[in-house]
């Protein structure tokens, strides 16, 4: 591919010549490109995520491994993964709250962008860079973090039409030179789960198969190795219907289908099925709660008030972070955490499943 020319033209060029093209292909390609050479993070970029906000959401999650790790006997060598590590900055603040407590585990980032590599080495040195999860030690148990890394990966979706299910398709549209979607003709009610099939016309179903793959390699790892992971993005908890994709540019919502490759593509993760993908492996579902009770349960708001006494200076933004990320109108409700764990681990702090 010519990393010089646009996406637009290149998928136009590759829609004229082999015809549509999958939405999962379209979103796959044009987040390759987007997140391969700049730091989209921050003010200055097109989003900010949690552990930019506060230290305290890093912190918190440190000692929820560090609190793991502790209770499931403190096996060594011990490894922090994260996938989609951002800027660093979760990483340094948890690993700042787990050696508190005695644990300096191997960290290994899971992370395909040049750019972004070279800042999270600023925050994080010696980090260990890999393609993906087969390249992690297999001995040892993995305390493993993903944070708004499953909602950028592909979606596929599937439309009911009067003719049975179909995928959609991206075509270009001439007339409002945009790329727009449409059904494809290839019949497709196998993919379909048998439950869901029986759909008024138009319906739209949307699947993830890379998360699905993450999931169940994540999974696979636990109980091999032992471990647990959280799970941190903005989705739901129970199957629903409709189209989530959206695009994000200097921090406000752009049409997904203008200009592929210079946007955040991203769609609301299932939290449902990615449960039902770890459990089938084997691991351990301790749970999906909100980001808001998740943090709550973990001494957020104690956190934010001995932060803002030993410095009352910053009482002010300490406290507004605070709210940003628990509060229900802000990231505490969209925003959900997923825990698993090795079968034989125990059960995690802030989860509670009935």
């Amino acid at each position: 591919m010519n990393e010089d020319a646009s996406l637009t033209d290149i998928f136009r060029r590759l829609v004229a010549n082999t015809g549509p093209i999958s939405l999962q292909h379209y979103m796959g390609e044009a987040n390759a490109r987007y997140y391969n050479d700049r730091d989209p993070l921050g003010t200055g970029g097109d989003f900010v995520t949690a552990p930019e906000i506060s230290q305290m959401f890093g912190e918190l999650i440190g000692l929820w491994l560090a609190d793991m790790w502790i209770r499931a006997g403190r096996t060594e060598p011990v490894h922090y993964v994260e996938l989609g590590p951002g800027k660093g900055t979760l990483a340094r603040d948890a690993l700042r709250a787990m050696k508190r407590y005695g644990i300096e585990p191997v960290v290994h980032f899971v992370e395909s962008s040049t750019a972004l590599k070279e800042v999270q080495l600023q925050s994080v040195p010696g980090a260990r860079f890999h393609a993906d999860l087969s390249f992690i030690p297999l001995e040892g148990p993995v305390l493993l973090v993903a944070n708004e890394f499953l909602d950028a990966l592909p979606v596929r979706q599937l439309v009911k039409t009067p003719d049975g299910w179909r995928e959609r398709m991206v075509v270009w549209d001439e007339a409002d030179g945009r790329f727009a979607c449409i059904a494809g003709d290839r019949p497709m009610d196998a993919a379909v789960p048998e439950a869901r099939r029986d759909q008024p016309d138009g319906t739209l179903l949307e699947t993830s198969p890379g998360a699905a793959a993450i999931l169940y390699e994540a999974a696979g790892r636990l109980v091999n190795q032992g471990g647990a992971a959280l799970f941190i993005d903005y989705g739901y908890t129970a199957p629903q219907a409709g189209s989530t994709l959206q695009a994000v540019k200097a921090h406000r919502k752009v049409d997904p289908f203008m200009e592929p490759g210079e946007a955040d593509l991203t769609a609301l993760v299932d939290f449902d099925a990615a449960a039902q993908v770890a459990q089938s492996r084997g691991a351990k579902w301790l749970g999906t709660v909100t980001q808001g009770e998740f943090l709550t349960a973990l001494g957020i708001e104690g956190r934010a008030e001995a932060l803002s006494n030993f410095a009352p200076h910053h009482r002010e933004a300490l406290l507004a972070a605070k709210d940003r990320l628990i509060a229900p109108d802000q990231m505490g409700e969209l925003f959900k955490v997923m825990a698993l764990a090795d079968p034989d681990w125990p059960e995690g702090a802030g989860f509670s499943v009935s």
